[in-house]
């Protein structure tokens, strides 16, 4: 006989039936009172008679929580900050170079990255991905302001989230990077990463076609431009300037009506034949958001032309120094070979993206970018 508590559990009795021939094996068992047992022991105790007991089921609003945390991680950076009371005070927080293990040091993570790094966090979606487990997906963008250059990190990934049944409160935060294969704590090739990232690119303080970066892996990243406009006329190739001078000075009041439109970045050449990158040339300059084709007054040169361009989804890599066609060749052959790798349909052509006058910008801290359109792109 076995005590637990004040309750008497009877183990089985076997009794032994002899005969000439064999000998028949009986089993008998008492009434075990359930009532005032945990289910931790009634499992066990259900193991011993040759059953399973069913888990007790949870009462986690998963949905809820999925939908709380859509109103509460766009606010991760800003003032009001995300909602300490839905964490456990012991909660698990990993990515590949950071660790915390209570809620104090997750906070401290948060206002460190706001203080020095002003970062701007997007929210792609969040989903339950477990019986308590939540997953969502993000873009977050860096700024490191002590650096003089203030160079741009991007980090996008997924978190997984588990919440503990019994608080119902988040009680694991493990951040995965898109761009490192390594995600454990500590990661170097995730340091490494950001050290890459802080290198020296040179970008004008001008208005840019703008986009959302959905996806950054180690080699290149997925952005959706909205609509923009631009002025074109017919180049030579890829990485030269004829035609720069006829769009410039359009902008520069060469139009119907003299009105001068503000300088924009970055200058773009786009080639639609993937074969012959010196073909079927255009050279474009962005017309500042705000415009629309009505408004605008028309160019004084038959050759120009102002085109609105629908946006999308495209890839882009970036890199520095003087953009020959040779380097711009390679560029978009190996751009082209990781998004055959991972999957994604690149359509024919590129652009390359010259952010600088090369003629006051020095080769090493030049941002140019070779952008390839894509058929279509999901985040799942």
């Amino acid at each position: 006989m076995a005590t637990v508590g004040q309750q008497h559990l009877y183990r089985p009795i076997l009794t032994a039936v002899g005969s000439d021939c064999r000998r028949h094996v009986t089993t008998r068992f008492l009434p075990v009172p359930r009532r005032n047992v945990n289910s931790r022991l009634r499992q066990i105790l259900s193991l011993e008679v040759g059953k399973e007991v069913a888990p007790e089921s949870s009462t986690v609003n998963m949905e809820e929580l999925v939908g709380f945390l859509y109103k509460d991680l766009p606010h991760l950076f800003d003032d009001q900050g995300i909602d300490k009371t839905a964490y456990d005070e012991r909660v698990k927080f990993r990515d590949p170079i950071t660790k915390h293990d209570t809620i104090s040091g997750y906070l401290f993570n948060i206002s460190f990255l706001k203080n020095i790094f002003t970062p701007q966090f997007q929210l792609h979606w969040a989903k339950q991905t477990g019986p308590y487990e939540i997953t969502t997906r993000w873009t977050m963008v860096m700024k490191f302001m002590l650096l003089p250059w203030k160079p741009e990190l991007v980090f996008t990934g997924t978190s997984i989230m588990e919440v503990n049944p019994e608080t119902k409160k988040f009680c694991s935060h493990l951040d995965l990077w898109d761009s490192i294969k390594n995600n454990d704590y500590f990661s170097l090739e995730g340091l490494v990463d950001v050290f890459k990232q802080l290198r020296i690119y040179k970008t004008p303080d001008l208005e840019t076609p703008k986009y959302q970066i959905l996806k950054r892996t180690a080699n290149y990243e997925v952005r959706k431009y909205e609509p923009f406009i631009v002025v074109e006329t017919i180049g030579d190739k890829l990485s030269g300037s004829s035609g720069f001078n006829n769009v410039a000075g359009y902008i520069f009041g060469k139009n119907s009506t003299m009105e001068k439109i503000p300088m924009t970045t970055p200058v773009f050449t786009q080639t639609t034949d993937t074969d012959q990158l010196s073909s079927n040339v255009s050279v474009q300059i962005v017309i500042p958001s705000g415009k629309d084709l009505n408004s605008l007054p028309m160019p004084n040169e038959e050759k120009v032309n102002l085109k609105k361009l629908e946006g999308g989804f495209a890839a882009a890599v970036k890199f520095s120094g003087k953009p020959t066609e040779e380097v711009v060749r390679a560029k978009e052959n190996e751009l082209r070979s990781s998004l055959s790798k991972d999957g994604l349909r690149a359509k024919k052509g590129c652009m390359l993206a010259r952010y600088n006058d090369p003629g006051r910008t020095w080769n090493f801290i030049m941002r140019n970018e070779v952008i390839i359109w894509l058929e279509d792109f999901s985040l799942d």
